[in-house]
């Protein structure tokens, strides 16, 4: 039987295990704190490690880029990834399969919830201009999109989403300091599930640069999108979620 295949991290040469690190530490700039740096790039594992860039953030920051050799294996196949499992539909295919099975427009209602301001997201993926060469669902002609933009309450959304008797909520998430979106996200599905009953709740999707995906179950929604996404790959989740498309 052959063995899996493992890799190292490629710096100059096919695996060498060079890596290169980026940090901030509570120290003014200086030999003292450059020698922190290092130490902290052993206790990681970094040896040998060298500090290729330092630069000074205000009077007690300062900011590193340490790169060094990695003794690490990495395993692919042991791998975990949320793999997408529906399949990548034109925008004619995503309009037919609304059409011919819910008989009326799918609507979506997306936002930024909290105190996030960041639309850019929610904006490429529900606009029409879109992004990276493809329409939002703006352009679906039996998707309705109601953008309430930027933060939004979790209340508001939950109101907005009763009136305008939403299929689906969007809701993009991109300040993640001490775990912000996370915290939104757990708001946002529990106060679906109290003002909803099951049968009844909109499908529940979250995106931003920094989310999991293997997290939707664990914040309480029904998908999770990461960096990259395009419109048309939430449309075409969107039809397979609620219009069966195959």
């Amino acid at each position: 039987m052959t063995s899996a295949p493992v890799i190292r991290p490629y710096g100059d040469t096919t695996g060498d295990g060079m890596v290169q690190v980026s940090f901030t530490l509570p120290l003014p700039a200086g030999k003292r704190g450059e020698g922190a740096a290092l130490q902290l790039a052993g206790k990681m594992g970094i040896d040998p490690a060298m500090v290729v860039h330092a630069r000074g953030i205000g009077e007690q920051h300062t900011f590193y880029v340490v790169y060094g050799r990695v003794n690490h294996l990495v395993e692919p196949g042991k791998v975990v990834v949320a793999e997408r499992d529906y399949p990548l539909l034109s925008p004619k295919d995503v309009n037919a399969a609304v059409r011919a099975r819910l008989r009326r427009k799918l609507v979506v209602v997306g936002a930024c919830i909290g105190t996030d301001a960041h639309t850019v997201g929610i904006d490429a993926i529900l606009n029409v201009k879109g992004i990276a060469g493809e329409k939002g669902l703006e352009y679906y002609r039996e998707i309705r999109v109601v953008n309430l933009g930027a933060q939004v309450g979790v209340a508001d959304l939950v109101a907005a989403a009763t009136t305008e008797k939403a299929d689906a909520v969007l809701v993009s998430q991109v300040v993640t300091q001490k775990d912000a979106h996370l915290h939104n996200t757990r708001a946002m599905s529990a106060a679906f599930r109290e003002a909803f009953p099951p049968a009844r709740r909109p499908l529940l999707v979250v995106g931003g640069p920094r989310f999991d995906e293997l997290m939707a179950a664990e914040l309480g929604v029904d998908r999770i999108f990461g960096r990259g996404t395009t419109p048309r790959e939430v449309a075409s989740y969107l039809a397979h979620a609620l219009a069966g498309a195959r």
